[in-house]
């Protein structure tokens, strides 16, 4: 079965979100294990302008979408609707994860920094908000992987089935023998 390709662009964008996601989880799962001092703080710094960057991403990727839309699954059935909400509960993943990371940080004394470069302060420091969108983010965050999980479980699927949906998404570089 040969099915149509994604547009380039939504390949590339693709593959940096997920870079930069799986980058974004393994930083925060191991930062929070560092002892406090210059490297936990450097850390925390740079996973929080990894996901204010995913947030971006994100926004691109909805962006190409909306214009681009992507090929017709050549699934049917259960699965396709499985394969639908799975990517419909990803996007919302890369887009609330970000976001509610970006809020439990608006709402500390400290400024929010993108890279270094301090962004306009939004919100007051409140303990109790900042407490409730850190718990939405590991929420979020676990759920999330949950999701990627389940999204390689099913490219695994297909990679075993040979039935050329993987070439959907590979970049034509890889698809050369």
């Amino acid at each position: 079965m040969s099915a149509a390709r994604y547009t380039l662009p939504a390949i590339l964008l693709h593959w940096a979100q997920a870079i930069l996601i799986v980058w974004l989880l393994w930083l925060g799962w191991t930062m929070t294990d560092l002892p406090k001092g210059a490297e936990r703080s450097a850390a925390y710094g740079l996973h929080k302008s990894l996901g204010l960057l995913a947030l971006l991403l994100v926004a691109i990727r909805l962006g190409w979408r909306r214009f681009h839309p992507p090929p017709p699954s050549p699934l049917q059935g259960p699965l396709a609707k499985l394969a639908g909400a799975t990517h419909l509960a990803l996007y919302a993943f890369l887009l609330l994860a970000p976001l509610a990371g970006y809020l439990a940080s608006a709402f500390t004394p400290y400024p929010v920094k993108f890279f270094g470069h301090e962004l306009p302060r939004l919100f007051a420091a409140d303990e109790g908000l900042n407490a409730a969108f850190k718990q939405v983010h590991v929420v979020l965050v676990w759920s999330g992987a949950a999701l990627i999980l389940l999204h390689l479980a099913g490219t695994l699927k297909h990679l075993l089935l040979r039935d050329g949906t993987m070439q959907r998404m590979l970049p034509g570089v890889l698809l050369r023998k």
